[in-house]
């Protein structure tokens, strides 16, 4: 396999229509560039009402217009990046996507279902054929689903008669093994959101033997499939404690601390970046508005632009990744 390495971000979520063509965007996206980033992951949603529901609405007003879309790919590759287009499923009942599924008698609802989310797959699959993006995702965290393997590799077989690039699916960090179908993408992405600090404020060093303990984890996966991994998600909040969950961003109680964040940061590339089977990052994430600079300091989210982990990716995405190919 030919080897490949992102150094990327995830741009655009959980946004509003018209968001993408605003000059704020358009400015986002210019730092987002700035850091080093080669390539984003353009991410935005669609709803179904429930995690049980059997239909996915893509134009009932709260999905990004194909519009919006066209904008922001050909914005980003007029900076010279490259667009892995990453359409996902929320359910507007706020439950996690994780949960949609249906009992395993349940056929009607399952195909309802999987008939639902292939039309949704494929309009955005054939958007990103037109727009010549560089990769597509074709699912996110889908973890309840993942067991059906004969509709999921349909879903697959569907989406590479329109699209000719790379796909891959993003797993949720833990359940990757649980994918009997990753023979069938390009690469295996991940939302590597692994809790590896024992305290807060933990130190570099200790992250770095927790990475080192899942590193030897995903390389048996890769290996298995011979697939590169790709952290399809990863990321820590600017807020004290975060580094022991990752993936939280509900506690905004929590006190700013940059040092946690950069420090999770910091020890993702120590242990990955020369990994031979791994091929890169989409960090969590970068918005389409961003705070001005100055109130960098006060934000507890994942955004990283004005703190220390920005200068922590500035250093490692300007230095040069050496690939090799393999048969």
């Amino acid at each position: 396999m030919q080897e490949i390495f992102i150094k990327g971000m995830t741009y655009g979520w959980n946004t509003t229509r018209g968001a993408y063509q605003t000059e704020a965007a358009v400015d986002s996206l210019t730092k987002l560039k700035a850091t080093g980033s080669e390539w984003i992951a353009l991410s935005f949603f669609a709803l179904q009402d429930t995690y049980h529901s059997t239909d996915i609405h893509f134009d009932y007003g709260h999905t990004m217009t194909d519009r919006d879309i066209i904008f922001a790919v050909k914005q980003a590759k007029s900076l010279g990046l490259k667009v892995c287009l990453k359409p996902v499923v929320n359910c507007r009942d706020g439950i996690w996507r994780a949960r949609i599924g249906f009992p395993e008698e349940a056929e009607s609802d399952w195909n309802q279902w999987f008939k639902s989310y292939t039309n949704f797959l494929i309009h955005y699959a054939e958007l990103a054929e037109e727009l010549e993006c560089e990769m597509f995702c074709i699912g996110c965290e889908m973890i309840n689903t993942e067991h059906q393997v004969d509709r999921w590799r349909l879903v697959i077989e569907q989406v590479r008669r329109l699209y000719n690039g790379p796909i891959i699916y993003n797993a949720n960090h833990g359940k990757e093994e649980g994918v009997e179908w990753f023979d069938a993408v390009d690469f295996i992405g991940t939302s590597a959101y692994y809790p590896v600090a024992d305290k807060p404020g933990d130190s570099v060093e200790n992250m770095v033997k927790k990475w080192e303990q899942i590193s030897v984890k995903l390389e048996k996966l890769s290996q298995q499939y011979n697939k590169q991994i790709i952290f399809m998600e990863i990321g820590c909040r600017s807020a004290l404690g975060c580094a022991t969950m990752p993936w939280d961003f509900e506690h905004t109680h929590l006190p700013f601390d940059e040092d946690e964040q950069a420090n999770f940061y910091e020890s993702v590339f120590q242990v990955f970046w020369d990994k031979p089977w791994f091929a890169g990052f989409f960090w969590w994430d970068w918005k389409t508005t961003m705070y001005p600079l100055e109130d960098a300091k006060k934000d507890l989210d994942f955004d990283i632009y004005g703190k220390r982990a920005e200068y922590i990716v500035k250093k490692w995405y300007n230095k040069e990744k050496t690939l090799v190919s393999k048969p």
